[in-house]
């Protein structure tokens, strides 16, 4: 058995066949749990590398300073081949992890090419596909991965860029393709250090920036004795256990500790793509926002015995139990009133963990209800315009930090207007709130069906449909949930929509499918009514919706007597306003009052 710390390039450089064993399960990750985190840190890294070349002056600077990404383990076995074969690999564990990888590969290899940067994508092709003069007879050889038998089909069809034909579409790893595809492609065009530099470093990002674990098992080895040593089922102290004996061998007194012990504080919860106990993230948070410094998980334990030395140990325990009593109030019941309910809802989908600091200080007993709502509002909607403007999250722990760090210095009776000021002074990319015209110019331009989850996207409609229903007239101001996200123009538009009427019909043709996934063309309706209306020609859709829906959100689409590019654009536009309206920006005088 050999173990090494190897970079993508390192493990795919070489011609070689990674083969998935046929008893091993399809392909299974997907956008939420997976591919939106792994693509969240590609692209940190990339911009991080972007800033140090930046700085620098310097690629081989650049590179040194940059820091690396953990990706996890693998642990692949040799397969004895005939002489002249390509030497070969079965991956025993972590064939999830391998074939992402092999997917956004090929992904920013595509977008390489589409935007003729030849070089580029001729590097990462052969990261991807041997040499093809070596492969011979059996064509399937040019891939350095082999999937199972169910995926096989469609992992040709991404790779060779063939047409995807039958269920391919349907395929988890067609879709995490085309996820990648429309990421890298949206990331690399908006990208404000120009094309040619990003795609540099988003190559250097995934090539040489991701590292994993990888365990090379020899003949010789025995597969389930390494599995059982890897998943040892050991159950190691936590960090809160650790902060526990020190607090109560320092001051022998239980109810220093109170109630968390109790299962609530233990259960596991996701703090980004791990899972810990929840009073772990908890302390963690707490402390960061009391020193104003990021502590990493590991030394959280480290961090609280130095902060001990400098304060009195009961009077720190009163006040952790304090603002984490009023968090767990906040959370077991997913916000104490119907507005820090919305809140709670839009927080989890947007999976935005990182504002727990400020959340901390913003529950406690020092802010009123009034300025803890309005606190909530700003941060809800400096968090929504960078998501639909698809700006980076890479800076928001420091941020969040700072922010917290200026709540202390003020009255908290004022925390709305420290909130407020505080975020309309951020000038840098990374941290600025978006004004309307840049939420106008993304929403009409952005693909966001393709870019966005389908649970944010479905929060920002759900936004929308409640701006609509601010008014004494409606009889119910509350938005259904559970409701689904409709095309008005299908994906598959071919079958049952005529084609745009244009002298260039294949640039026509092009330009409609990329605005079918815009948010002028998406609403939301029931599932069954979804189901019903599926790729049907206008004039049903309308009708069925007239009929069946109750969404102000739909009610002006009754009157369209077509639905056209146009159609999209104009509903773009308005959306656009809707949103800026429900979610004030930075220049709104609201905020001042």
């Amino acid at each position: 058995m050999e173990t090494n710390i190897l970079t993508p390039r390192e493990l795919f450089q070489k011609d070689i066949r990674y083969t998935i064993p046929p008893f091993q399960r399809p392909y299974v990750w997907n956008q939420d749990e997976q591919w939106e985190p792994l693509w969240s840190d590609v692209r940190n890294l990339a911009e991080d590398y972007l800033d140090e070349s930046e700085s620098s002056g310097d690629d081989i600077s650049a590179l040194e300073k940059t820091r690396r990404h953990f990706l996890g383990a693998v642990v692949i076995k040799l397969v004895q081949t005939a002489t002249g074969d390509f030497e070969q690999r079965e991956v025993i564990d972590g064939q999830q992890r391998v074939t992402t990888l092999q997917l956004l590969l090929d992904a920013v290899r595509r977008v390489c090419l589409e935007l003729d940067h030849k070089q580029a994508a001729k590097r990462v092709s052969k990261l991807v596909t041997n040499d093809e003069d070596l492969v011979g007879a059996n064509r399937d050889h040019i891939f350095k991965l082999w999937p199972t038998l169910s995926d096989r089909e469609a992992f040709r069809c991404v790779v060779d860029n063939r047409p995807a034909e039958g269920a391919v579409h349907e395929t988890l790893l067609f879709q995490a393709h085309d996820f990648f595809k429309t990421q890298v492609r949206s990331w690399v065009e908006g990208c404000l250090h120009g094309i040619t530099p990003t795609i540099k470093a988003l190559e250097t990002a995934v090539t040489r920036l991701l590292q994993m674990v990888v365990i090379d098992l020899s003949q010789q080895d025995d597969p389930n004795v390494i599995f059982e040593t890897l998943n040892a089922r050991g159950t190691p102290l936590q960090q809160s256990d650790l902060i526990k004996n020190y607090v109560l061998s320092e001051n022998r007194e239980p109810y220093l500790w109170g109630d968390l012990d109790r299962k609530w504080w233990r259960e596991e919860v996701r703090q980004g793509r791990l899972f810990r106990p929840r009073l772990d993230m908890l302390l963690n948070y707490w402390l960061a926002m009391r020193t104003g410094s990021d502590v990493a998980p590991s030394r959280v334990f480290d961090m609280y015995r130095r902060y001990f030395a400098d304060n009195q140990i009961p009077d720190v325990m009163s006040d952790v139990k304090g603002d984490l009593d009023h968090y767990r109030q906040y959370e077991a019941k997913q916000g104490r009133n119907p507005e820090e309910g919305r809140f709670h809802y839009r927080t989890s989908v947007m999976q935005v963990g990182v504002i727990t600091p400020v959340l901390l200080l913003l529950l406690s007993d020092r802010t009123n209800q009034f300025a803890r709502l309005r606190s909530f509002q700003i941060l809800e909607s400096f968090l929504i315009r960078r998501m639909v403007c698809r700006q980076t999250a890479k800076d928001y722990n420091r941020l969040i930090l700072e922010m917290a760090s200026e709540l202390q210095k003020h009255d908290m009776e004022s925390a709305d207007q420290v909130v407020a000021g505080f975020l309309r002074r951020q000038t840098a990319y990374a941290r600025k709130w978006p004004s309307d015209q840049e939420v106008s110019e993304s929403l009409e331009s952005l693909p966001l069906y393709s870019l966005l989850t389908r649970g944010r996207l479905r929060l920002v409609l759900e936004g929308i449909e409640h701006r609509l229903r601010l008014s004494n007239k409606t009889e119910q101001q509350g938005v259904p949930k559970n409701l689904t996200i409709e095309h008005l123009m299908p994906q598959s538009w071919k079958g049952s929509w005529s084609p745009p009427d244009a002298d260039d019909q294949e640039t026509a043709e092009r330009e409609r499918s990329k605005l079918v996934h815009s948010i002028g063309n998406l609403t939301l309706t029931t599932h069954s009514l979804n189901s019903s209306m599926s790729n049907a020609p206008w004039e049903d859709k309308r009708c069925e919706l007239q009929e069946h829906s109750i969404l102000l959100l739909n009610n002006a689409l009754t009157n369209q007597p077509c639905w056209t590019e146009e159609s999209i654009r104009v509903r773009s536009r308005q959306m656009a306003e809707w949103l800026s309206e429900y979610w004030p920006g930075p220049d709104s005088p609201g905020w001042e009052s």
